[in-house]
């Protein structure tokens, strides 16, 4: 199955070909006025000429696919322009229209360089630990280095995360002596552009019905990981639900005690059962989500928070209920997509209002 474009996505695809052609790894690295993609923006290419992400909107792929291929033959780095005001530019040739200038990152994925450290970012990503990933801009051989702050790292994981200052990605410089015992390079220092991985959300689902399908599908599109929870043995069938990355075999008040519990970013209660709905949110109110959602009207949200025991006052976390933005609709897909944008806003702290006013 062709990979969705969120990066942890794209990097299991490429471990599972990683040795069965030769590889390419393109970086946005620095943007200036308005582009499709930003810092941080990632693509991997191939020698069979395949293209796994986006550095754009689709316009450049083709382009860059091109210089790829020169990395792949000469084994050495490369960066590229592309300057949509410049009317001599390829970019403005192809009649982008942002206007912006992207620079890109070509790194060769080999054997000799450690494959870019790319098997260790997704191992860590699999134990779900977030990572700085370092990649050096210039020179002849490609490098790459991985912050975290569970290896003897951890102070420089610190501070190239201040100097992040809460955006994904932006340029650093930092000494080459990263490593302890790395005394070669000891007192200089090169510019690297550190972007911070995060492994995928982690959705947790309860209620196993017709309209929680869609729920999963989506989410899982979205490049999120989903676990799926319905103490009914009518409900959560795996061969409904084949789109889920786990179908826990717990009751919802064992959930406290299951190993994924601490991994859950956000959770929506879709059960239609007052009692299931009413226990699964007294547990995830000690949990670490943070968007938790409810399915149905106001009258609804007050039963089931007064058959919790847990008063409003005792909540750690703010019950969205009824769930999900204002979009129009009643089937199972666009209260899917209701729910899944307003939890997409929450967890990237977006405001989710209208980028125009469509009012004539």
């Amino acid at each position: 199955m062709t990979p969705n474009n969120d990066f942890p996505q794209l990097l299991k695809h490429w471990a599972a070909h990683r040795d069965e052609h030769d590889w390419v790894l393109g970086t946005v690295y620095k943007t200036t006025g308005p582009s499709y993609r930003k810092a941080g923006a990632f693509m991997l290419f191939n020698s069979l000429g395949q293209q796994f992400g986006l550095l754009s909107g689709g316009c450049l792929e083709s382009d860059i696919q091109r210089h790829a291929q020169a990395v792949m033959l000469s084994g050495r780095p490369t960066t590229l322009c592309y300057d949509g005001s410049d009317e001599d530019d390829i970019s403005f040739q192809f009649g982008i229209g942002c206007g912006g200038t992207v620079h890109i990152l070509l790194q060769p994925i080999t054997k000799q360089n450690n494959y870019l450290q790319l098997e260790l970012l997704t191992a860590n990503l699999g134990a779900r630990e977030a990572t700085v990933y370092l990649q050096k801009i210039l020179g002849d051989v490609a490098e790459a280095r991985l912050l975290t702050t569970a290896d003897q790292q951890g102070s420089e994981y610190i501070q190239v995360a201040k100097q992040l200052k809460g955006s994904k990605a932006q340029l650093v410089t930092v000494d080459l002596s990263i490593e302890a015992q790395d005394t070669e390079h000891e007192g200089q220092a090169a510019e690297y552009l550190a972007t911070m991985i995060k492994p995928p959300i982690h959705l947790l689902v309860v209620g196993g019905g017709v309209d929680a399908r869609p729920l999963v599908s989506i989410a899982r599109h979205l490049g999120w990981e989903v676990s799926l929870l319905d103490p009914r043995a009518a409900n959560a069938r795996r061969e409904h639900f084949m789109d889920a990355s786990n179908v826990l075999d717990c009751s919802v008040t064992q959930l406290a005690s299951h190993k994924l519990f601490d991994s859950f970013n956000a959770a929506v209660l879709i059960s239609h059962n007052l009692q299931i709905d009413a226990d699964a949110l007294a547990v995830l109110q000690a949990s670490s989500i943070e968007y938790l959602a409810l399915l149905g009207p106001e009258s609804r949200k007050a039963a089931v928070i007064e058959l919790s025991g847990l008063p409003l006052a005792q909540h750690r976390i703010p019950v969205a209920g009824p769930a999900g933005l204002n979009i129009g609709g009643e089937l199972p897909e666009s209260l899917a997509l209701s729910i899944l944008a307003q939890c997409h806003a929450v967890l990237y702290g977006a405001d989710a209002q209208a980028f125009s006013d469509l009012r004539v």
